[in-house]
């Protein structure tokens, strides 16, 4: 199976660095970023149905940039003003450092952990210093996130479903001419049977990538074969996963062009 062109789908890396710009180099192949699945923001109308006042709350808890875009959006297409006063309780520095796009950072309390998880010791001792808060949680409708640690320390907080994850359809004249198809999500293997419906992985000779378990599941459970995993103790990554894909099959190909 010769190797031409590569499906990674997710957005394209902000970054020229990126792994996987190496890997189309070195083994001369093109990768595409295409992700199957986007995020759109709830409106105000449909926020309110979850009859959720946003300015009944004094602190937002925040684990992504979608999330801080979103809340920020809702709370101007609401009519809400943010009080100097208000704090944000983020899930690590990149996403705290993000808030200067809305606010004065300088100016405001805002508290961020290290590890990027809910359960993360600095952003709980945080939470814990200012327990008196009411919290507003942003999530998406398929929100996985665990906020047991929150329930646990008594915290007085709000889950909120502010976007939600929707198939990224693919348009009838956009070519789909991949050798190999890399997923992260099972909502991304649910979009490519809602788009592909006749899709044929044998007849067309398209190699599946997985990562996560949740995933390569719910790849299975659609009849697929998974052919790169990830992660795994030998390959911590999608693009370590890939690398050695690539090799594998150029190795083959070797074989192939030796014998004839």
């Amino acid at each position: 199976m010769k190797i031409k062109k590569v499906l990674v789908s997710q957005p394209k890396p902000t970054s020229d660095k990126s792994p996987y710009y190496t890997i189309a180099e070195n083994h001369h192949v093109e990768i595409v970023f295409r992700p199957f699945i986007k995020v759109e923001g709830l409106t105000a109308k449909e926020f309110r149905q979850y009859k959720i006042n946003l300015a009944d709350f004094t602190a937002v808890i925040l684990t992504s940039r979608t999330a801080a875009d979103n809340f920020f959006r809702l709370c101007e297409e609401s009519r809400v003003h943010i009080p100097d006063t208000f704090k944000y309780f983020c899930t690590s520095e990149a996403v705290a450092l993000y808030l200067q796009k809305y606010i004065v950072y300088r100016k405001r309390k805002i508290f961020f952990g290290k590890s990027g998880k809910l359960n993360d010791p600095q952003l709980l001792a945080a939470m814990t210093k200012h327990k008196k808060e009411k919290m507003i949680f942003p999530v998406s409708d398929i929100h996985t996130e665990d906020s047991s640690a929150f329930d646990e320390a008594g915290y007085d907080y709000t889950k909120g479903v502010m976007y939600r994850t929707v198939s990224n359809d693919f348009t009838p004249d956009e070519p789909f001419d991949y050798d190999v198809l890399l997923f992260f999500s099972p909502i991304g293997i649910a979009s490519l049977k809602k788009n592909f419906p006749d899709f044929d992985q044998e007849k067309q000779q398209i190699a599946v990538g997985c990562f996560g378990e949740k995933t390569l599941a719910a790849a299975e459970d659609a009849g697929l074969k998974v052919d790169i995993k990830a992660p795994s103790p030998k390959f911590p990554s999608m693009t370590s996963a890939l690398e050695f894909f690539l090799t594998e099959q150029e190795k083959l190909e070797k074989k192939k062009s030796a014998k004839k």
